[in-house]
């Protein structure tokens, strides 16, 4: 057996040093040999004498030698196994395959070992696979849970030949195979406290009443005014108290909160039913009382805490109000948002914004304003208005539209035929580019979300921009705005353009054309003023009838051609009522010339068939699946297309799916209206 090993490294070197010093001894003979025979020959006898000596004693006591070295690499093998074994850490080695072909008694304690022994590790703990084996990296960690206990999972590769090369007694052969050495480091207690320091933490929150003056201005009676507060405080303070939570009311509609992390997980698992408990407190009252709330948590000081709160509830105002907003370095979370926002009928805000936007205009040498992608009416209407008030200003302004579809195609040959109409005006994305100096301004219309304007690369050009929209902000936005007019309680661009244009420089008259493609954008929003109309949208209306609006025009520029026509009959045909709540449909896209529209139309007819809270009609367009959703006032469409990673306002909302096919397009609608009904997120 001992022949069948080597010995190498310096135990070899040990073992052959008295061969080696008799072969030095032969070598100092031979030079004696020149400075004395007789002294050479009585060196030879003595080297004869040595070397065979050596050679008796290695050839003798060699194997001898090598036996008592590998029992002694056997014995202490044994005790490195022994060792390994009554290791309190779960160890196991695996072959390359994955399978087990060793463990510790720790790891046999995770489960029986017939369960375990030559079983792949895969089936032992499913988060294990082999696309999670270390492979050019010598060492892998991650985390995985198995039984009750959180583990880290640390694997190390193993050479094979490596091993061979570490150890002073081999048996010769060469081998690239490896083996697998696995860890399982507990850290369930440890996951413990940090969860429990993490609970511990406190959260920022700020509340805002969203329609106090409007609310305190339709009780004419003193006592039901005090007892509004005083129930509106008594809720608030209820709620959040009982979780150990600290309110201070900073202003009479302001309240500072602030609570443990724990807290606010109960917050979010009841769905902040707070906002629904103010409502009920006020439910006597003509307008009762609605809540935004802004969470702020996760940073890295409370000063920040504060900041995501402010933040928070910025873009629950934003997004219409009755609603909470959490916010960490993670992102963002929604809850509430069901109710429509209401129209106030002053119009301070919008005096406020519209001398904000003509001093912002005045300071700059250029402007620059645009829609999103795809442009409609209202955004190209929006856009007519804004280069009206650069008119009255005495400013250069551009209108940038890259691709005109064939439904706004009609509204741009009516407006550029128009004779006072200035060669430029309107400018592709990339000739705003080329010029766009450092003391332009733009101005964004309908739409608040980068990322889908006409040119985003535009707003990085541009000195100051303004942010002009009615639809519910998400979590994306137009960063360091000069100005951001954002209402969702309008009915359209054009409503709020056309409010702005009364107070620029005390009023601006202007001709029919500009009338018309306001008057446009206002009656494709509101579907001929049959959907989110308010007080404000029939005055913004009369203001553009007073400047020469012909809804006559308007209506020739929005009839149907005969494809467009018959592909919204065809979707209306199929619809499928789902769960005898929602109508699902696709919209057939070829030969038409944007699809898009057709199928927005689609979905807005089928808000006729009695009993459908909503309606969701697809299209593929250009690789894409275009999802347009409608509602009348039952449910908000918003937050079902926002699961999407889209987006828009409470009863007309659409996303955007990519690498999907309509059919999984219609799977995916159908799976995230059941998930969202299971959780009460819709009802």
């Amino acid at each position: 057996m001992t022949d069948r090993f080597k010995v190498k490294g310096k135990l070899r070197t040990y073992i052959q040093m008295p061969l080696l010093l008799g072969i030095a001894l032969i070598m100092v003979d031979l030079l004696l040999y020149l400075v004395n025979v007789e002294a050479g020959v009585i060196m030879t006898v003595f080297a004869v004498v040595y070397m065979t000596a050596v050679i008796i004693v290695m050839v003798t006591s060699g194997p001898a030698l090598k036996g008592e070295l590998i029992s002694f690499a056997t014995e202490y093998g044994q005790i490195q196994k022994q060792l390994l074994k009554e290791l309190e850490l779960p160890h196991a080695l695996l072959d390359e395959g994955g399978r087990v072909i060793w463990m510790n008694k720790a790891f046999e304690e995770l489960g029986s070992h017939e369960k375990f022994y030559k079983k792949s590790i895969t089936s032992i703990i499913p988060e294990i696979n082999r696309d999670r084996f270390p492979g050019d990296e010598d060492t892998v960690d991650y985390d995985v849970v198995f039984g009750d206990k959180d583990y880290e999972i640390r694997m190390k590769r193993i050479s094979l030949q490596d091993m061979a090369l570490l150890t002073d007694v081999n048996a010769g052969r060469e081998d690239d195979g490896f083996l697998i050495a696995i860890y399982l480091f507990d850290r369930t207690a440890l996951k413990l406290a940090l969860k429990e320091i993490d609970d511990q933490s406190l959260v920022a929150g700020l509340i805002y009443i969203d329609n106090y003056e409007e609310t305190i201005e339709n009780i004419e009676d003193a006592e039901k005014r005090s007892m509004l507060a005083v129930y509106t405080d008594t809720a608030i303070n209820k709620s959040f108290g009982s979780l150990d939570g600290i309110v201070r009311k900073t202003e009479k509609d302001k309240y500072l909160v602030i609570l443990r992390k724990s807290a606010l997980k109960v917050l979010e698992a009841e769905k902040f039913q707070i906002l629904e408990e103010v409502k009920k407190a006020s439910a006597g009252n003509v307008t009762p009382v609605t809540l935004s709330i802004g969470i702020g948590m996760d940073g890295l000081s409370y000063a920040q805490d504060c900041e995501f709160a402010r933040n928070a509830l910025d873009l629950a105002l934003g997004r219409g109000g009755d609603q909470a907003v959490v916010k960490s370095k993670q992102g963002l979370s929604y809850f509430g948002g069901r109710s429509q926002q209401k129209e106030t009928r002053a119009r301070v805000k919008a005096r406020a914004k519209a001398q904000a936007m003509e001093e912002i205009i005045a300071a700059r040498d250029k402007v620059f304003v645009m829609g999103h992608r795809n442009g409609d009416a209202d955004s190209f209407g929006a856009m007519v208005g804004i280069k009206c008030a650069c008119m009255r200003l005495k400013k250069e302004c551009h209108m940038v539209l890259d691709q005109v579809t064939p439904s706004l195609q009609l509204l741009v040959d009516y407006y550029r035929n128009d004779p006072d109409y200035e060669e430029g005006t309107i400018v592709t994305g990339a000739e705003a580019m080329e010029s766009a100096g450092d003391n332009a301004t733009l101005v964004i219309v309908d739409v608040n979300r980068p990322s889908i304007t006409e040119c985003p690369e535009l707003l990085k050009k541009c000195a100051s921009i303004i942010v002009l929209d009615h639809h519910r902000q998400g979590g994306e936005a137009v960063e360091n705005a000069t100005l951001s007019y954002v209402e969702p309680a309008a009915s359209s661009a054009c409503e709020m353009v056309a409010e702005i244009l009364q107070y620029i420089k005390d009023g601006i008259k202007f001709k029919g054309t500009i009338a018309d493609c306001l008057y446009s954008g206002l009656v494709l929003d509101t579907q001929n003023f049959t959907a989110r109309t308010g007080v404000r949208t029939f005055e913004a209306a009369a203001f553009l009838k007073r400047n020469g609006a012909d809804s006559t025009r308007v209506r020739k520029l929005f009839r149907d051609d005969p494809s467009d026509y018959k592909a919204k009959a065809e979707a209306t045909r199929h619809a499928e009522i789902y769960k005898k709540e929602f109508a699902i449909s696709v919209c057939p896209s070829e030969g038409l010339g944007s699809p898009t529209v057709v199928a927005a139309q689609a979905a807005n007819e089928l808000l006729g068939i009695r009993g459908i809270k909503a309606s969701f009609v697809m299209t593929d367009y250009q690789g894409k699946i275009f999802i347009s959703a409608r509602s009348i006032d039952e449910l908000n469409v918003q937050l079902v297309m926002e699961k999407l990673g889209g987006g828009g306002h409470m009863t007309v909302a659409g996303a955007q799916l990519e690498d999907t096919t309509i059919e999984e397009a219609v799977e995916i609608i159908k799976k995230t209206l059941d998930n969202m009904l299971e959780e009460g997120e819709i009802g």
